[in-house]
């Protein structure tokens, strides 16, 4: 787990992971002041911890671990991270009121699947470093591309799942949904960008897009759910 400093990209510097879970944590304080619980706002609170649990276990690695060490943050940022995907599901889901149970317990089972092999398993993940600005993290070989396919499949049948769901939806529930798929493509698009201009990128894949998910956290919290509370 060594530490390699590069310059560049500093827009993803441990500095910078502060200060983006520094804003994630006060998104999901302001949530849970702000809004009655119900199933919708516990899934974007848990989604804003995810993501948040994600930075401080990067700034871990980077900066130096604080009780676990740096192979420990390492599984715990990715678990983090594993959850995220299944969690957006199940928002959609709620929100758009539908009744198939099946679609969001696919998308946990999936995520559990890697969660446990990423626990349970002495070299799931293998290592991890820190360059200076964002993290990279190494998985058995083979592993990487089908968590991959996982994500991202995940992700696309979010933005999918959530288009088809607001064709039949009321007007702030498709204004919600629309505000949420919005929420996934600057989620997605800005580190597809990254990786084309730079391809050397993509093995900070996990890190760089969780950098820029802090554009998703403030689309929850500023228009997703104030939409979906207008239906209400």
């Amino acid at each position: 787990m060594d530490k390699i400093k590069k310059p560049r990209l500093y827009c993803f510097s441990p500095a910078v992971m502060l200060a983006t879970l520094t804003i994630e944590i006060i998104l999901a304080i302001y949530t849970f002041w702000k809004y009655k619980l119900n199933a919708v706002t516990k899934i974007v609170i848990m989604l804003l911890i995810c993501l948040a649990l994600f930075q401080w276990a990067e700034y871990n690695v980077c900066e130096g671990a604080i009780f676990l060490d740096n192979l420990g943050w390492a599984k715990l940022g990715y678990i983090a991270i594993t959850m995220l995907p299944p969690l957006g599901i199940h928002l959609i889901y709620e929100i758009s009121g539908d009744k198939r149970r099946w679609i969001p317990v696919l998308g946990y089972t999936f995520a559990a699947m890697f969660i446990s092999y990423f626990l349970l398993e002495a070299n799931g993940i293998k290592s991890g470093a820190c360059l200076g600005n964002y993290v990279i993290f190494e998985n058995q070989p083979g592993v990487g591309m089908w968590y991959g396919l996982y994500y991202y499949g995940l992700l696309f049948a979010a933005i999918a799942y959530a288009y088809v769901r607001s064709k039949t939806s009321s007007k702030h529930i498709r204004r919600s949904l629309g505000s949420l798929i919005v929420g996934y493509v600057l989620f997605m698009a800005p580190t597809t960008f990254v990786n084309i201009i730079d391809p050397s990128t993509i093995i900070g894949i996990p890190s760089i897009m969780c950098g820029f998910a802090v554009l998703m956290a403030v689309v929850l919290a500023g228009k997703v759910l104030p939409e979906y509370v207008n239906e209400k």
